[in-house]
């Protein structure tokens, strides 16, 4: 027992030990819970599960809090159960997702660095109990998260009381590794210290009064694993679009072969398209980021990437289990940041960063839907792909350009909805090819987008819309009557074309 205690370094809190249905037992009906995790890593495990079995047997609606998605099913447990009044700011759970689209439950889809500040600044019902993973606590009762840190800071910050999950599965090597840094309230703060992913600007754990602390739990489980696939030949085929124009940047003289410091959002196609770099000829190369998937991983053990910072880790199950049995070999060249850090504006904007993110559908003008399903069928969440597009030198969407085996063209006249404008969007990445977007005029942008980007079996129809539109004129034409009409079309017969093609 006393092996376990030696991370409850404060002896003050070791008496604060209590099981997870203790814990749980403290939550009351109408409470507001800010949770660790972020897309799938560093979650708390044991309390959650104790608070769904209860709330099975008793009538208990909470609001819920994270960084971004949960791993270990907990938000499928608290969807199952009913429990969720208000979730935010992210979600990717099936089960989940269903309720959300079906009115059970509320959710707000929000940019991920802003969830802080609105904690900060008092505008969401205030947390009641602050939920955190941890590997240890210190001497001087700061909490040392695990593989992400999230929103964890501000929730720890801004609870009532907190709870803390000790999970033994972690390695105690991620003790060093995090840098938490506050930026103070707005209109007081002064400019966030930081000029290069490698800047250490904060403090090793999250500090905090421990007379909040009301309960430490132990728990022993590894995160969920990503969900993310391996490569196929169309994001391999995406990949090398994509080098190719960062090819021609450097050429132009705009980069060199160390490139820029890079992004990539959460999922398979994002990670598959980083996954090329392997192959590429550029070097020293840095990454700023959410979340670390395992193309960076692959990117580190290559020596393409000198160094990356991110908010979270979140690997494949053999990545993870390669990764953590030989993590003293990346500890110098990791840092984990708070998500309003990772995520901020001013940072993105200072370093100058490319950044690749994943589009549901975009239009023919540049615009990118990426978080409903037909317009109102609300997907994941828009996470950070806000912050980083608006702000990053070089704002790249990937998709690929059908999906549904063709049935769906992910290239349309009009977005379905429009989550990043066509302000924000520089370049768009598909198997077809890429669309440097930037200088042009709305009519050049479609023009370039139908003729690079669209699958080829939709180019026709694309064309046939904008010709007609260009008839009615204006700066961004459009055919009103027939902007979604594709939508309309698949909703109706199963498929966006609106002609039989031959080479179908």
């Amino acid at each position: 027992m006393e092996s376990v205690y030696k991370r409850i370094q404060d002896q003050r809190l070791q008496e604060r030990v209590v099981s997870a249905e203790e814990a749980a037992s403290w939550i009351q009906d109408g409470m507001t819970l800010g949770l660790s995790g972020f897309t799938r890593a560093g979650d708390v495990k044991a309390v959650p599960f104790a608070l769904a079995k209860r709330a099975e047997q008793e009538p208990l609606k909470v609001n819920v809090y994270t960084g971004a998605s949960l791993g270990s099913d907990v938000d499928k447990l608290f969807a199952e159960v009913g429990m969720i009044n208000k979730r935010l700011p992210f979600q990717a759970d099936p089960t989940m997702r269903k309720k959300i689209n079906q009115g059970e439950l509320y959710f707000i889809d929000q940019h991920l660095s802003h969830t802080s500040e609105w904690i900060r600044a008092n505008v969401l019902d205030p947390i009641d109990f602050a939920i955190l993973e941890a590997v240890s606590i210190t001497e001087d009762g700061m909490i040392i998260p695990t593989t992400s840190i999230g929103n964890s800071m501000a929730f720890a910050q801004h609870a009532k009381s907190i709870i803390v999950e000790i999970n033994l599965a972690q390695p105690e090597l991620l003790e060093g590794i995090h840098d938490l840094y506050e930026p103070g309230s707005q209109g007081e703060r002064s400019p966030i210290p930081l000029t290069k992913p490698d800047d250490r600007i904060g403090s090793m754990g999250i500090p905090v009064d421990i007379e909040k602390i009301k309960g430490i739990v132990f728990t022993n489980q590894l995160d969920s694993p990503s969900t993310i696939v391996a490569p196929d030949e169309e994001t391999v085929t995406m990949a090398q679009h994509l080098i190719a124009f960062l090819r021609q940047e450097i050429e132009a003289g705009r980069l060199t072969n160390r490139l820029a410091p890079l992004q990539s959002g959460i999922g398979s196609v994002a990670n598959a398209v980083f996954h090329g770099l392997l192959d590429s000829e550029f070097t020293d190369l840095e990454v700023y980021s959410e979340v670390l998937q395992d193309a960076v991983f692959d990117l580190l053990d290559a020596g393409k990437v000198r160094f990356a910072s991110c908010c979270s880790i979140t690997l494949s199950s053999s990545k993870m289990e390669q990764v953590f049995s030989n993590f003293e070999q990346y500890r110098d060249r990791l840092i984990l940041r708070p998500q309003e850090i990772s995520n901020h504006p001013e940072v993105i904007r200072r370093m100058g960063l490319i950044s690749i993110n994943t589009a549901l559908e975009l239009d023919i003008y540049g615009n990118v839907n990426s978080t409903h399903i037909m317009g109102t069928q609300m997907m994941n969440g828009i996470g950070g792909s806000g912050d980083f597009a608006r702000n990053a030198r070089l704002g790249i969407f990937v998709t690929k350009s059908i999906a549904k085996d063709g049935k769906i063209s992910s290239i349309v006249p009009f977005v379905s909805h429009v989550d990043h404008t066509e302000h924000d969007v520089d370049v768009i990445v598909t198997e077809q090819g890429y669309a440097d977007l930037r200088g042009l005029a709305p009519r050049e942008r479609a023009e370039l987008i139908i003729e690079r980007c669209a699958h080829p079996m939709y180019r026709e129809q694309l064309t046939e819309y904008y010709q007609e539109a260009l008839k009615k004129g204006g700066q961004t034409p459009h055919v009103l009557e027939k902007a979604h009409s594709w939508h309309v079309n698949y909703a109706k017969n199963g498929t966006m074309l609106q002609k039989v093609v031959q080479h179908m």
